[in-house]
C-alpha cells in the first residue's frame, strides 16, 4: 500500500514536485492522508455472493476484490491475498468483498504475495482461521515470501511456508491429487513499515495434473522477468494488476493497463483477468479509468477475447480449452 519514489533527492506529492530536504516519511503521510479522505467520500458499493463450487475437474477463478481470489483448482481450496476489512487502518475500500468468510469453502491454503497492508491483512488471516474451525475443518496452511513468517505465525495457521522466487512447495490430497506453488519474481518492494526492507515479496503460480496453470503475479512493475515466468512455468491463466499507475512514479513498482497487456504477452498465456482496481483508492488516476483502459488496448491489439475481466464476486468456470499445452501467444 505503501510505494517509494524511484527518482533519488525528489519526492512528488500529487503530481508536483517537492524540494529535496522534505523527507520521505512527511510526504508519504501526506499523499496517504489525502487518499484517507478520498476513500470516505462515497458509500460503498457492490454487494457479496455466494461462492460457486465447481465440478470434479474443473477450476475456478472467484475475484473477492481488489488482489484477492478464490481459486479452486486440481481438487484444492486456495485464498490468495485475501483482504475482507472495510478500512486498512483509515483508508476505506470503495467497493465491498465479493465473498462474505463465513460462505468460504474448505481452504486448504492462503498464498500472501507480500507484507503490504492492502494484500496482507492480518485480521481478516485470523477470522479465515476462525472459520474453519468453526466449520470443523484443519486450519489452512499459510505460504509466504522470506522474511514475512513472523506476520502471520501467530495467528492460527497450520503450518507456515516460506519461498523465495523460484522455490516450489507441494500440498497434497489422498494419493492422486497434488498442488505444486511455485514463488516467482516481481519488480515491486515488500516493506510493511517504511524501513522494514527484509521482506520478500513476488507472485505465485499453481499447477496441478489436467488443471490449468494459474499465475497471479502480486504487485509489480512491467519488468522482463515476465518473459522468463512464460517460458519456465507456461502458465494459463494470468491474474495482472492494472491500477495504482499514476503518477508516473507510481510505474516503479505498479503497471499501467498497457503494461499489463504487454505483461500478459510476454507470458504467453491464454487468458488474462485483470486486478488490483477499482478497490482502494491507491493511486491518482480514476478509479474507473483501469479497466476501460485496458479493455481499449486490448482491442487494439486483438486480445479483446483474451481479457475476462471479473466483478467482485464472480465465478469464472474455466473451460477445458485453456489448458494447452502451448501457450496462444508467442
Amino acid at each position: 500500500m505503501l510505494h517509494r519514489e524511484p527518482e533519488a533527492g525528489l519526492t512528488h506529492l500529487n503530481g508536483s514536485t517537492m524540494p529535496r530536504n522534505v523527507p520521505f516519511w512527511m510526504t508519504k503521510l501526506k499523499q496517504l492522508w489525502r487518499l484517507v479522505r478520498e476513500s470516505h467520500a462515497n458509500p460503498l458499493q457492490g454487494a457479496a455472493q455466494l461462492p460457486v463450487t465447481p465440478g470434479e475437474g474443473e477450476s475456478a477463478v472467484t475475484f473477492i476484490g481488489h488482489s484477492s481470489f478464490l481459486l479452486q483448482t486440481g481438487g484444492f481450496h486456495v485464498l490468495i491475498d485475501p483482504v475482507f476489512a472495510k478500512r486498512l487502518i483509515l483508508l476505506r475500500r470503495q467497493r465491498r468483498p465479493g465473498l462474505l468468510i463465513r460462505d468460504l469453502p474448505r481452504i486448504d491454503a492462503v498464498l500472501l504475495t507480500h507484507a503490504h497492508m492492502d494484500h496482507l491483512n492480518r485480521p481478516s488471516l485470523r477470522l479465515i482461521v476462525r472459520e474453519m474451525r468453526r466449520q470443523k475443518l484443519s486450519a489452512p496452511i499459510a505460504i509466504v515470501p522470506n522474511g514475512v513468517e513472523d506476520l502471520v505465525s501467530d495467528l492460527g495457521f497450520r503450518e507456515v511456508r516460506s519461498l523465495r522466487w523460484w522455490e516450489s512447495t507441494e500440498l497434497r490430497s489422498g494419493e492422486k491429487n497434488w498442488l505444486t506453488v511455485t514463488a516467482t519474481p516481481a519488480r515491486h518492494w515488500g516493506a510493511r513499515m517504511f524501513n522494514d526492507t527484509h521482506r520478500g515479496f513476488g507472485g505465485y503460480a499453481l499447477q496441478a495434473s489436467g488443471a490449468p496453470t494459474i499465475y497471479h503475479s502480486g504487485d509489480t512493475a512491467y519488468f522482463g522477468g515476465f518473459t522468463e515466468i512464460g517460458e519456465r512455468l507456461r502458465p494459463d491463466i494470468a491474474l495482472l494488476p492494472v491500477g495504482a499507475y499514476f503518477p508516473d512514479s507510481y510505474r516503479a513498482v505498479h503497471t499501467s493497463p498497457e503494461e499489463a497487456l504487454r505483461a500478459f504477452v510476454d507470458l504467453g498465456a491464454r487468458v488474462m483477468v485483470p486486478m488490483h482496481y477499482n478497490t482502494f483508492r491507491l493511486g491518482r488516476e480514476p478509479m474507473t479509468e483501469p479497466l476501460p483502459r485496458l479493455l481499449a488496448a486490448a482491442e487494439r491489439a486483438g486480445l479483446a477475447d483474451q481479457v475476462r475481466p471479473l466483478v467482485e464476486g464472480e465465478t469464472w468456470l474455466v473451460p477445458q480449452g485453456v489448458l494447452a499445452t502451448e501457450p496462444v501467444l508467442a
